[in-house]
């Protein structure tokens, strides 16, 4: 919430105007892509709060000019769209985004982050996407002396925004529950540690919350570590066909890891929704067309934010607060993957 000695930022400025954070961006650095009335609602709505855009970058033989953008991995649809956005809002501003993909290796994050010096020396500023970093690595990029904003990280000494992704696995499992669906598997993405992503405990905690509120556990056998793409959906759904027995229901942990999941039900034979439903996390766009229930999370909104508060770190350092972490809002998104538990589900 906005007090008096808060600063005022983008989100501030496109709620106000009732439009997205990346609308609010582009209309406001004369971007193409947006329409006059959304322009004009952006202008106006800055001129209230008093809202100033980061000005371009300044030479200065100090800096590199560069802000390093870190995912744990560049292919999938999430990492890739939240890196986009963010590279787009740091150039504008006269920058260079160097994108650093960790490629789901521990060794590598290791390498950057257990001692950060020497890539500090090259970068101006960090925006680490959903990096699962140990408590040693934070400490030590904290000290760096850099700017810094993450995204889908918490427990951090400088600027995040993300969702709450406790909240919004709970609300994807208690969508499955409503529906009479109490035998669920999960599908994880990988597990927590070097080089794997933040989200991951989180999602797994609200799924087992949600089942706890309803009296019930967690099975073991149905929760499954799946990565966060389509061949690892694939082949943990292949896992609880060929080995274990079959859920009514899944949560994936991803929309991609859904997709995969999809693919290993065609592949057997079996319906979704009639034999299994299904509900994912993100509101990739093919989600519309495959028809996946999901909890839409605004991706681009999260990674554009995070970096115009970098940019306020860097270029005004002496007019930001204190450092906080914003949530921006999911959405239960219903399609045609869920229906509610019948009969001929309950002994297969």
């Amino acid at each position: 919430m906005l007090t008096e000695t808060s600063p005022v930022t983008i989100k501030d400025v496109a709620t106000l105007a009732g439009i997205s954070i990346c609308a609010a961006s582009r209309a406001l650095r004369g971007l193409p892509g947006v329409s006059e009335s959304t322009c004009a609602k952006a202008h106006e709505s800055a001129e209230k709060l008093r809202y100033r855009v980061p000005s371009p970058a300044q030479s200065n033989n100090n800096r590199s000019g560069a802000v390093a953008v870190v995912v744990p991995t560049a292919t999938t649809w999430y990492f890739a769209h939240a890196a986009e956005a963010a590279q787009e809002i740091i150039a504008d501003a006269g920058l260079d985004p160097v994108l650093i993909s960790l490629r789901g290796q521990e060794h590598i994050q290791s390498r950057l982050f257990d001692d950060p010096r020497e890539l500090a020396q090259t970068v101006d500023g960090f925006l680490i996407i959903d990096v699962d970093l140990t408590p040693q690595q934070t400490a030590a990029l904290s000290s760096s002396h850099r700017a810094i904003a993450s995204v889908g990280m918490h427990n951090v000494p400088w600027d995040n925004v993300g969702i709450d992704n406790v909240a919004a696995a709970k609300a994807a499992t208690n969508r499955l529950l409503s529906l009479g669906h109490w035998d669920i598997a999960f599908l994880a993405g990988g597990q927590t540690g070097n080089g794997k992503i933040r989200a991951t405990p989180d999602r797994r905690q609200g799924f087992e919350l949600a089942l706890a509120e309803h009296d019930a556990v967690a099975h073991p056998d149905w929760v499954i570590e799946a990565g966060y793409t389509l061949e690892g959906g694939r082949q943990a759904m292949e896992e609880l066909i060929k080995h274990r027995d079959i859920p009514t229901a899944v949560f994936a942990g991803c929309d991609e890891v859904a997709f995969g999941a999809l693919m290993s039900l065609k592949d057997h034979g079996l319906a979704c929704p009639g034999n299994i439903s299904m509900i994912g996390i993100d509101d990739h766009p093919i989600s519309r067309v495959l028809g996946l229930t999901t909890i839409a999370q605004p991706v681009a909104d999260e990674a554009a934010f995070a970096a115009t508060l970098l940019l306020d770190r860097l270029q005004r350092p002496t007019e930001t607060g204190s450092p906080g972490n914003h949530y921006l809002p999911t959405v239960l998104t219903d399609r045609t993957s869920t229906e509610r538990r019948v009969a001929s589900q309950l002994h297969r």
